[in-house]
């Protein structure tokens, strides 16, 4: 029989994962008499966990919910997962919810084993974000493996459909995982195709390290994200659109630097070139910076903007708002 401790623990783990336990269920997975049981359950209230029980012969055990959140018992893979859920969230941007992350990130690891935090720290030292999106949507066990992979420097072999629908077998070098777009992408040297590629991780099965290593190659681009997005922007045939904003450069930057080439005018307004999947994309960039602006091309652009204003107008109109000069601080198209 395994020591009181250790079996308040796996009791604590189970009412955790399961809604509700038959009495005798319980006992025989723990291998304790029912008298037993109802001590450990005793044990665990006194500690602040509120156990709900029903008696008779049907009856059973509940982990009810309490006034405050109680510690909790997670298995290895749960750990990781929640290492991989703060680390986005941490990158989210919401007020006050990155920095609880940051805390609740530290605790954890803090904590781990060894192999558990090799594996949270390959995720740390591989994975760049470029979103403002949700968490990532990849399985998490594909992508620890293919962060470890990243992080050692190791061939590792999958199963890949392609966006046409078509299945392969691919072995690759590995290089960076990158989050964009609300999706994880796989950059990596694909020793089949023997050139650069990106793989989406939903596409990506049955990673298999090799055991092989290699001599990391230049990637061809500035870094890993940036090699996604021209992926990206090559595959839906992207469009780029030209403007002039009337705010200064720093301010240009902080708010489309990630989408857009931001060029100094020096006259207080600045110069961008948006490359963005529609003419539409591009207009909500143009909007983000709260100035003024001017359209320079192409005519899709233009027109869109046109279609926009006139929308919007209408709209403001419906609750008898008419304006014939821009809002101070507003977009003039």
């Amino acid at each position: 029989m395994a020591s009181t401790g250790s079996r308040a623990l796996q009791l604590l783990s189970l009412l955790q994962t399961h809604r509700y336990w038959p009495g005798q269920e319980l006992s025989e997975r723990l291998g304790v008499s029912p008298r037993t049981l109802r001590r450990d359950v005793e044990r665990l209230r006194d500690l602040g966990y509120p156990v709900d029980a029903t008696r008779g012969v049907a009856g059973g055990y509940q982990l009810a919910a309490g006034a405050s959140l109680p510690p909790l018992v997670v298995d290895d893979d749960e750990a990781v997962a929640l290492a991989v859920g703060l680390r986005t969230a941490a990158q989210s941007g919401i007020a006050g919810v990155d920095e609880a992350s940051v805390r609740a990130l530290a605790k954890i690891v803090q904590v781990m084993p060894p192999k558990l935090r090799r594996r949270v720290d390959a995720l740390r030292t591989t994975t760049l974000s470029t979103t403002f999106g949700p968490g990532p949507t990849a399985d998490a066990g594909i992508l620890t493996a293919l962060a470890q992979a990243c992080r050692d420097e190791e061939r590792i072999e999958f199963a890949y459909v392609a966006r046409d629908g078509q299945a392969s077998k691919r072995t690759v070098e590995p290089h960076r995982l990158v989050s964009i777009e609300r999706r994880w992408y796989l950059v990596a040297y694909d020793l089949t195709r023997f050139d650069w590629r990106s793989f989406r991780l939903d596409r990506i099965a049955e990673p298999r390290p090799t055991g092989t290593r290699f001599r990391p190659r230049s990637l061809p681009a500035e870094d890993a994200a940036e090699y996604v997005r021209e992926s990206l922007h090559t595959v839906s045939e992207s469009v780029v659109v030209e403007a002039v904003i009337d705010a200064p450069h720093d301010r240009v930057l902080e708010r489309l630097g990630r989408w857009a080439t931001v060029d100094d005018l020096g006259d207080g307004t600045s110069a961008v070139h948006i490359t963005a999947d529609s003419a539409e994309w591009a207009l909500f960039g143009l909007a983000a910076v709260d100035a003024p602006f001017r359209i320079l091309g192409p005519e899709d652009a233009v027109v869109a903007a046109a279609d926009w204003g006139e929308r919007f107008t209408r709209s403001a109109a419906e609750f008898g708002i008419e304006r014939s000069e821009p809002v101070s601080g507003g977009n003039a198209l």
